[in-house]
């Protein structure tokens, strides 16, 4: 998988071939029904990211399309970005679809497990998308602190749209989340109470530091590497879950504590009650080693159901 040139466009483009199936159709579909990722495009088109770099912060655009299998991203900005960035980008975007990690022995664990079997049959080749970086990850968790989800949605645009970068896409503009530089300055935002903007502060300069990046937390032993981030205020056992799994891209973890996956564990596998943490860790030892993707795929099915996240009830 290496960067190669777009000489028809004069953008800059890479190829991703996925091991194991992959749609970007479902990827797509995942972001437009969860209020988090508000994705806004067609399932049928284009994947349009705009987000800061892991270490430099620079602001991009890129563009991501599959055709027979392959998927293809085209950084549309900056105009012409240096080798270093084009590298850095094809790192993240990996990370962010989770096409760094090996799926072909994923069908496996449906053979294994027919209740995962029914669930990778209704949902083919929908892997987890990611946050673009466990910085924003974990600003998401501040941000939604004890409010609504869609509420903390929509700061979280609003901060995008008032302190983020523009990305232009031909006939839309997308922003990316405010830098760490930027929200390390900050002293308020309509809608964030009490500690939170102070949160946020320390939570950018850590990000600054080098604290959070993906690739230092995927090195890191589980546990570590949660011991670490809870360390950071307004930092505790969710949300530092939440930024390992959906910021880092860690493919074999099980959040603990976690209502919503109680409930989705209970639909699928027709529990009365919603299960316990011993139950979900029990019945998670056959997902193994793609944990993180069997709780995306039971999420999805209860979300699509209830619509307890976005507010539409789906039919998925």
């Amino acid at each position: 998988m290496s960067a190669v040139g777009d000489v028809m466009s004069g953008m800059e483009t890479f190829s991703l071939v996925p091991r194991g199936p992959f749609s970007l159709t479902a990827s797509i579909r995942f972001l437009e029904g969860f209020t988090p990722a508000a994705y806004a495009g067609s399932a049928e088109s284009a994947l349009d990211l705009a987000f800061g770099v892991e270490g430099s912060w620079q602001t991009v655009g890129v563009r991501v399309r599959q055709d027979a299998g392959v998927v293809t991203a085209e950084i549309v900005s900056p105009d012409k970005p240096g080798p270093d960035l084009v590298a850095a980008v094809h790192q993240q975007v990996e990370r962010i679809l989770s096409l760094d990690v090996d799926g072909s022995g994923f069908p496996a664990v449906g053979e294994r497990d027919p209740v995962v079997g029914e669930l990778q049959r209704r949902y083919p080749g929908l892997r987890p998308v990611g946050f673009w970086s466990p910085y924003e990850a974990a600003a998401w968790t501040i941000i939604g602190h004890r409010i609504r989800t869609t509420q903390a949605a929509a700061i979280k645009a609003r901060m995008a749209e008032q302190l983020g970068e523009p990305v232009s896409f031909g006939g839309r503009v997308v922003h990316a989340f405010p830098s760490p530089q930027r929200l390390a300055g900050l002293d308020v935002f309509p809608g964030l109470a009490g500690r939170k903007p102070e949160w946020l502060r320390i939570l950018a300069e850590a990000a600054l530091d080098g604290q959070l990046d993906a690739a230092r937390l995927r090195a890191m032993p589980h546990e570590e590497a949660m011991a670490d981030l809870k360390k950071l205020p307004g930092i505790g056992d969710f949300s530092a879950g939440l930024t390992l799994l959906r910021g880092a891209g860690d493919p074999d973890a099980v959040p603990g504590q976690e209502p919503r996956l109680a409930r989705a564990v209970a639909l699928a596998y027709g529990l009365p009650e919603p299960a316990t943490p011993e139950q979900v860790l029990q019945i998670s030892e056959g997902w193994r080693p793609y944990r993180t993707w069997v709780t995306v795929l039971l999420r999805t099915q209860l979300e699509f159901q209830t619509g307890e996240i976005s507010g539409r009830r789906g039919t998925g």
